[in-house]
């Protein structure tokens, strides 16, 4: 009986990890820590920058309420999610609706706490961004230029008010942020090509259906082109040391994703660049202690 017990709460345990994405809130928390690290305050010491409180309640903040963000967009797409990830409904399904949106409710309210630990611009701050993805979630998404921009600019605010906390606003910052900006749009346009027949089920005029795939590739190309200007500027720049190497990378991937995203017209190819988008996101937060090794030295023995 414990034994089937054991593996009812293993199932569930997996079911809400699905719903709320727990691999993407591990990599969104050591992006987070990494950014602030390296890029964000660079004379602070590494004990400073682990040991700062304030930093700690902003990055629980950041996952309580993405956390969230996944969970309700969970919730308005179940049926778009039935046509395009069926497998993953079948898991996320575990839990019950009802359950999902008490979840909701205690991880906004969880993250708006923490952030009230922080100040009240963090606190106004955390407030705007669950009405943010609330709205996405429930209108913007359905649209296509606005759900286009929204996404883009959503997965990025968790950034933002890092940077903000450390006052750093150095122009590599900027222009890194573009380069983000960019790369984080050209994997919206492709999932949204991905995932073209569950928008249709469920009323969602995104771009590829309101212009049509072609546009849609054209528009890729265009960022895709548009993304070698931050790549110019940021391996010129001292600072990022072998940092470099990864923009090379990524430039080399994304003129790969540039032509074979004329030949794709299936949900699977579609999905393959999806997938290498996602990989190169995950290299570049790893990559950033690629930064000057010097400068990770002196912060340990600071």
């Amino acid at each position: 009986m414990n034994t089937f017990t054991n593996r009812g709460l293993l199932f569930k345990l997996l079911s809400l990890l699905s719903v709320v994405r727990g691999y993407n809130i591990l990599v969104l928390i050591a992006a987070q820590y990494l950014a602030s690290i390296f890029i964000f305050s660079k004379e602070k010491s590494l004990r400073t920058v682990l040991f700062d409180w304030h930093l700690l309640y902003l990055v629980l903040a950041t996952v309580c309420v993405v956390a969230a963000g996944y969970i309700i967009n969970n919730f308005y797409d179940v049926k778009a999610d039935r046509i395009n990830k069926p497998i993953k409904t079948g898991l996320d399904n575990t839990i019950k609706q009802e359950t999902k949106l008490s979840l909701y409710f205690f991880l906004n309210f969880s993250g708006f706490a923490f952030s009230t630990f922080v100040s009240f611009k963090a606190a106004f701050f955390f407030s705007v961004y669950i009405f943010g993805i609330w709205l996405y979630s429930h209108k913007l998404k359905k649209h296509p230029l606005t759900g286009l921009i929204s996404a883009t600019i959503l997965t990025i605010l968790p950034f933002f008010v890092i940077f903000v906390h450390f006052k750093n606003f150095s122009k590599v910052i900027f222009i890194h942020a573009f380069f983000l900006f960019l790369v984080i749009m050209i994997r919206e346009l492709i999932k949204d090509l991905e995932n073209i027949k569950g928008a249709v089920a469920n009323n969602y005029n995104t771009f590829p259906i309101k212009y049509g795939e072609n546009k849609t590739k054209q528009l890729i190309v265009l960022l895709i082109a548009l993304t070698f200007v931050p790549v110019f500027f940021l391996s010129a720049y001292p600072a990022i040391e072998h940092m470099k190497y990864y923009f090379y990378f990524a430039s080399l991937i994304l003129v790969f994703i540039a032509f074979y995203i004329w030949n794709a017209f299936q949900k699977k190819q579609y999905q393959l660049l999806h997938n290498i988008l996602k990989i190169l996101l995950l290299v570049g937060v790893f990559s950033l202690l690629l930064i000057d090794k010097t400068l990770l030295l002196d912060k340990i023995f600071k």
